[in-house]
């Protein structure tokens, strides 16, 4: 139980020990499975390259942390910003967000998304949006409290050969 609310800050280098293990429950949340030789669940290369990108100016991509008083992160979110062909500003597009299990229901996903919320603000964003399965009742009640549900539907197509 989290006895306040969680501080919500920009990842430090020291915090990826404690980052990796919720970025791979994250990650075998959403059906990538660990290897039957112990492999992690996401390449250790593009693991490395998403940690790599919060901390590199030349990339698009933020990230925020949630901290308990003891200095444990209890969950994390990334997020960008791009262009959109249907407003003059930019859209912020929170494609990442994760909550330890034993900090779930207390708030900590909230604090997330309003931080990103607030960050989107201060860049002049018009608007932040995100997904998520449509199955992923727990979340959907945070977020149907939060935000609209745009009716959208999803298609993904991989390219190959693509980076």
């Amino acid at each position: 139980m989290i006895s306040t609310s969680p501080l919500i800050r920009p990842p430090r280098p020291d915090d990826h020990d404690q980052w990796l293990p919720l970025w791979h429950a994250y990650n075998v949340f959403y059906g990538h499975a660990w290897g039957p030789a112990g492999e992690p669940p996401v390449a250790p290369g593009v693991t490395a390259m998403t940690w790599g990108r919060l901390f590199d100016d030349a990339q698009p991509l933020w990230g925020l942390v949630a901290e308990a008083e003891d200095g444990s992160l209890l969950g994390f979110t990334h997020y960008l910003y791009h262009l959109s062909t249907n407003v003059l500003g930019s859209l912020c597009y929170l494609e990442d967000l994760f909550t330890a299990e034993a900090a779930r229901g207390q708030g900590v996903g909230r604090a997330l998304i309003e931080a990103v919320c607030d960050a989107a603000t201060a860049a002049g964003a018009k608007r932040v949006y995100w997904q998520t399965q449509g199955d992923n009742a727990t979340a959907r009640r945070l977020y149907d409290a939060v935000a609209k549900n745009s009716g959208a539907i999803i298609y993904e197509r991989e390219i190959k050969g693509g980076r």
